[in-house]
């Protein structure tokens, strides 16, 4: 199918979408850091003072970096997707765009974790990042179908381990909110795993 075919099918650029991906998860990444917030009651006297106050902020500056760190993950997915097509079909679009929506949801998902310490807001947390890996692969499968190249399996095992540990962590989160973040560390076991099952 030619460029001009695909134009009038309603295909577009990639290179567009890859431009919005870039902003959307430069300005997601840049409002995590807006979330972190010490009261308006802080108002210490002493570099003691200060520094317990920055320590009460312990459970935040976790969620920070384990949501950033997703997000880089996410982003150096898209970076690196080798099945992406030349000219993005509506369903490739709008499959990136649905990732996106979840990717702007992230900063609202780490403030509500930060603000309630109550299994609900984990739960908010956790179901969005089980939606950020969902539509990642989702994003892959169009990929693939649109480009006819078979991606390899990148990013599938660690989008697997994000889930479980999104779905761990919701579980833990009924007996202990603040510590069922934690279960997150498990990500950082994904590269062992993805080259361990597939000798990468």
């Amino acid at each position: 199918m030619s460029d001009t075919t695909k134009r009038d099918a309603g295909f577009i650029p990639t290179d567009r979408l890859e431009a919005l991906t870039d902003a959307v998860f430069a300005f997601a990444m840049t409002l995590l850091v807006v979330n972190i917030e010490l009261p308006e009651s802080f108002d210490p006297k002493t570099n003691r003072e200060f520094l317990d106050g920055l320590a009460g902020l312990a459970d935040t500056f976790t969620a920070y970096l384990i949501t950033f760190f997703v997000l880089v993950s996410f982003w150096f997915g898209h970076a690196k997707q080798t099945a992406e097509p030349e000219m993005a079909s509506p369903g490739y679009a709008w499959a990136v765009l649905f990732h996106l929506l979840f990717v702007t949801l992230l900063p609202f998902s780490m403030l509500a974790l930060n603000r309630y310490d109550v299994a609900g807001a984990v739960w908010i947390y956790g179901a969005n990042m089980i939606l950020l890996a969902v539509t990642a692969l989702l994003v892959a499968r169009a990929a693939e179908r649109d480009s006819g190249r078979a991606s390899s399996s990148d990013g599938r095992v660690e989008l697997g381990i994000l889930i479980v540990s999104a779905v761990l962590s919701m579980i833990a989160s009924l007996w202990s909110p603040d510590y069922a973040m934690l279960l997150y560390l498990l990500n950082l076991a994904a590269p062992l795993v993805a080259r361990t099952m597939y000798g990468r």
